[in-house]
Parts: structure tokens; C-alpha cells; sequence
């Protein structure tokens, strides 16, 4: 059964007709049947068209969590040849919420992570919602570092609401799992492409989305917090999620043009999960593509080129290249009143003190 969303009444009311016009109860479909079974669909997709090219942040958010959006499993499988799940952090255990393990793509050996969410109630509770634990970070770790000896690239869908806040989680170094996750993706000298394929939110996306290439989906949302929590601390009104979502600026056209994100994989019409298989095809492409692009370079190259994407972050809004400017430098653009305020600041005693100098000279030389 389909799910539906709030703004996807008139779109479900549709389908319920093309449903009964199509019911295999009908044993023989005229030809005004089908014709309006042809007029129907019409009107759905243009209703599609007309509702997902309009789509408000908070709207993006539900189509992101949308129950039947299709998983990191399912990308895999369909995706990658010969996949190969690898468990355990040699630590602690197996954390079932992150699928990690090697496969290939057009005969090409690939690291392959995806935070999984789940399927069904059963699966959600048995993956944790797609939240982490510090095991899963470091089974990332381990077999990030393996990827990397072997000079291996590694590809990660990143789907979940953040890592998991449990007691038990950082009893067992939540925060530092999360960190050292970012350090090993920096540090890495293969290059990693990150898709976010659903909701990319908090540190649970970031300690994985550490990339050469962050990726969206189009109907994706990437945040610092859900827009409940954020409405929740800002106005303690979590119904003012709409306007938390828009402030946020947490679509994938909002941080494409903010620079944070490298590209968006478009969706097909009414989004990822009314045609999974084309999605999976769009995805797969974007993988080759910028897999092809690194392909040409080596380790230090791809290294300097994740660095840079991230030291370029925000440059236009206070940084700037310094004069002798190699593409990596980052000089902060100071303005001249704020370069007087501090050299006064650093120096307020001597200029007072040449000051009343100053004043004592004029004062003598009039009396």
C-alpha cells in the first residue's frame, strides 16, 4: 500500500481512481476506459510536476524521511556487483545500523558504507532508526583504512537523523568515534563520494560525509538539526518547523549554492520513491562520473583536492586570496576600521601616553 503525504491529497484521490479504473474486477476494458485511464495518468503527472516543482523546505524534509524512499540496501544491491558485508570493530561489536563492506561497479573494486534505516517497524528497531553507535563509526574507521593500503575508492550513502544520543553510546566515546570518523575521512588518499540519499542530519552524517564530493538527491535534506529540534530550542515550538526548515537552508538547492554540496542528482517526477529503479540509474551514473574524474589523479592530488573543497567554504562570505595566492591560503579580508580598532586596542597605552604628551607640550609652549 502507498504511503501519502499531507500536500499529496489530490494525487491520492487520482490514483484511487486510476486503481479502480485499472481493478481486475473490470474483465474487459473498453476503449473509453482506456482512454480515461490515459487522461488520469495524465493528470497525475502534471499534478506531480506541479506540486514537487514547488515544494517548501519542511515539504523536502517529509519527502526525505517519506516511509517508502528507497534504502542504502536497495542501492547496493542494485548497484554493486559481488558485495561483500564485513562486520565488527574489533572493539565492541556489530553495529546494524551502517551496511560496510566491498563490491563492484562496472568491474571496478569499491568500498561501499550505507546507514540503513530500515524497512518495516522490525527492521527500523533492529537498525536503530539509522542512528550509530561508536562501534559503527569505527567499523567505518577500520575498513576505511583498509580501502586506503589498497588504494581502493569508497562511496557512502549517508541516511539518518544523527548519531545515536544513548547513555550506553557515549559511555562508550560517542563524540570521539565521531571525530576520529571525520579525521580518517579527511586524511584519506583515495578519493570518497558521499550521496545523501534521505536525511543527512547532525554529526552522524558529517563524521561520514567528510568527502572528496558531497552528493544530494534532490528531495535529500543536510542539517546541523532536525527542524523540530531547531524550532524546539529557538522558539520552544516545535510547530514552527516550516520556518526552522527555511531558515536552515537545508535543501540541496539551498547548499549547492551556498557551496557546501558538490552536485544533485535529479529525482524522478513525485520523487525517489514512485521510481526506484530510475534513481538507482541516476545514482549509479553519478558514481562513475566522478569516480572517472579522480581516476586521472594521484594520492596527494586527491588529498589536496578534498582539502581545498572544504578550506573554500565560506570564502566568499569574509575570506579571501592572499597576493601571493596558490588556490589554498585562506587571509581574512579585514576591513580598515577594523584594523584601526584593533592596532588602538593592542596599543591604547601608547597612544595615550603620546596623547598627553601631546597636550603637556601644547599647554607648556602657550603659558
Amino acid at each position: 500500500m502507498k504511503n501519502y503525504l499531507e500536500f499529496e491529497k489530490e494525487i491520492k484521490v487520482l490514483e484511487d481512481e486510476m486503481d479502480l479504473l485499472k481493478s481486475p474486477g473490470n474483465e474487459s476494458i473498453s476503449e473509453v476506459d482506456t482512454v480515461k485511464i490515459k487522461s488520469t495518468q495524465d493528470q497525475i503527472n502534471s499534478k506531480l510536476k506541479s506540486v514537487y516543482s514547488n515544494l517548501n523546505s519542511w515539504q523536502k524534509t517529509q519527502v526525505a524521511r517519506h516511509e517508502d524512499r528507497p534504502r542504502a540496501n536497495f542501492y547496493i544491491n542494485k548497484i554493486f556487483n559481488n558485495f561483500t558485508s564485513l562486520a565488527g570493530d574489533r572493539y565492541f561489536g556489530d553495529d546494524r545500523s551502517v551496511t560496510v563492506g566491498f563490491g563492484l561497479i562496472d568491474n571496478k573494486s569499491v568500498l561501499v558504507i550505507g546507514q540503513e534505516k530500515g524497512e518495516d517497524l522490525n527492521s527500523r528497531i533492529e537498525k536503530n532508526f539509522g542512528m550509530m553507535s561508536p562501534e559503527g563509526y569505527r567499523k567505518c574507521i577500520r575498513l576505511m583504512k583498509l580501502a586506503d593500503r589498497f588504494k581502493i575508492p569508497i562511496i557512502t550513502f549517508i541516511d539518518t537523523p544523527g548519531a545515536y544520543p544513548g547513555i550506553g553510546a557515549e559511555q562508550r566515546g560517542q563524540a570521539s568515534a565521531i571525530a576520529h570518523s571525520i579525521e580518517c575521512c579527511m586524511s584519506l588518499k583515495v578519493p570518497n563520494i558521499s550521496i545523501i540519499i534521505g536525511e543527512g542530519g547532525s554529526g552522524g552524517a558529517i563524521a561520514l560525509a567528510s568527502s572528496n564530493k558531497v552528493i544530494m538527491l534532490e528531495n535529500s535534506i543536510y542539517s546541523v538539526i532536525s527542524p523540530e529540534g531547531c524550532a524546539s530550542i529557538l522558539w520552544r515550538d516545535p510547530g514552527k518547523s516550516l520556518e526552522a526548515a527555511e531558515a536552515m537552508k537545508l535543501s540541496a538547492q539551498d547548499l549547492l549554492s551556498l557551496g557546501v554540496i558538490d552536485d544533485i542528482i535529479s529525482e524522478p517526477i513525485g520523487g525517489a520513491h514512485r521510481n526506484h529503479d530510475e534513481v538507482a540509474k541516476n545514482v549509479k551514473k553519478t558514481i562513475l562520473d566522478n569516480l572517472k574524474f579522480y581516476s586521472g589523479m594521484t594520492p596527494d592530488e586527491i588529498l589536496e583536492d578534498r582539502k581545498n573543497k572544504f578550506l573554500k567554504i565560506g570564502r566568499d562570505k569574509g575570506f579571501a586570496k592572499s597576493s601571493t595566492d596558490s588556490g589554498t591560503s585562506l587571509e581574512y579580508k579585514e576591513t580598515i576600521l577594523s584594523k584601526l580598532q584593533r592596532t588602538y586596542s593592542k596599543n591604547k597605552y601608547v597612544f595615550l601616553s603620546v596623547g598627553l604628551a601631546i597636550i603637556v607640550t601644547i599647554i607648556t609652549l602657550m603659558n
